[in-house]
């Protein structure tokens, strides 16, 4: 499945969250190809290396070799591009992309690998599927927003997600990229890189056997932080156009379908299920006109843990 010596680097960017011991413990139980020479990279977001500890602590009873590293700006583009500098330098053929929330089941990278086999494709997005407890409101659990999945648009996987990937990195032509910085504290940072690579002539796929799960923690069981991070999702979306022509367009597909979400939402006032699967709607589709307007994000890395 891999040559033999194959090196693989899972980046892992944490910021003042203890469930990165659980991650890793569970990167740790992964099943691997012959001659897989895997590594994970922790690079700490916070001001001070709060997670050394933590990290540290873990990896004495891990059989996978684990590099931390401090990359203080509390901006999650630095911490992922702390991680991408220390691929390079030891020459990874692939890297791979996980939350410090996740856990990984056993055969999830054997399942990313065989699909990059099996495709050629450059690289491979998996589902991270949300566990909700047992206060999460019905409508939410019903419609299940926290959930990653990784999609196609027109036949084509033209962008990505951070929480659950593996890409193609030694050698290829975009190993010299990196997450853009601005983008950093508001998130997207992954969506505007994934759509770069692409436009560099990157294939991606989906396999969507290879699962990861995340709790959801209760600080985004409020329609609140879901608005928010619909904006920004549909901000980060912008990013697939590309040239002032194209961004003309996209905005003002955007700002008409964003008036029938608010009708939408009108006419469903009554049900919370529907109202709020509209004002949601209607949140993505305004953030990308904010986008194509270059408009401030909002920021939400950065702050409390649960963000």
């Amino acid at each position: 499945m891999t040559a033999a010596g194959t090196r693989i680097d899972v980046l892992l960017c944490t910021y003042r969250r203890p469930q990165v011991r659980e991650t890793l413990r569970s990167l740790d139980a992964l099943a691997l190809p012959e001659g897989t020479d895997l590594r994970i990279v922790v690079s700490d977001n916070d001001e001070t290396p709060s997670a050394r500890g933590v990290v540290e602590a873990a990896a004495a009873g891990m059989t996978v070799r684990v590099v931390y590293g401090h990359a203080p700006a509390r901006n999650i583009a630095v911490a992922r591009n702390a991680g991408l500098d220390r691929a390079s330098a030891r020459g990874a053929d692939f890297v791979v992309f996980l939350d410090d929330d996740e856990m990984a089941a056993p055969d999830w990278l054997m399942e990313l690998l065989r699909c990059a086999r099996r495709t050629g494709a450059d690289a491979i997005f998996g589902p991270s599927l949300a566990e909700y407890g047992p206060d999460t409101p019905d409508w939410m659990r019903r419609q299940d927003h926290h959930s990653n999945r990784p999609v196609r648009r027109d036949g084509v996987v033209q962008t990505g997600h951070t929480c659950n990937a593996l890409l193609r990195w030694r050698g290829t032509p975009w190993q010299s990229e990196r997450f853009d910085v601005r983008r950093g504290r508001a998130g997207g940072e992954d969506t505007e890189f994934f759509f770069r690579l692409h436009r560099r002539g990157a294939r991606f796929e989906i396999c969507e056997t290879a699962v990861v799960r995340e709790s959801v923690p209760p600080a985004r069981l409020a329609l609140a932080w879901l608005l928010r991070r619909k904006y920004r999702s549909g901000q980060s979306y912008a990013a697939s156009a590309d040239g002032i022509r194209a961004r003309a367009f996209l905005a003002t597909m955007a700002a008409a379908k964003t008036v029938v979400c608010a009708g939408g939402a009108a006419a469903g006032i009554w049900s919370a299920g529907r109202r709020n699967y509209w004002l949601l709607r209607g949140a993505m589709h305004a953030g990308v006109v904010a986008g194509c307007l270059s408009l401030a994000q909002p920021e939400i890395y950065g702050g409390a843990a649960a963000e």
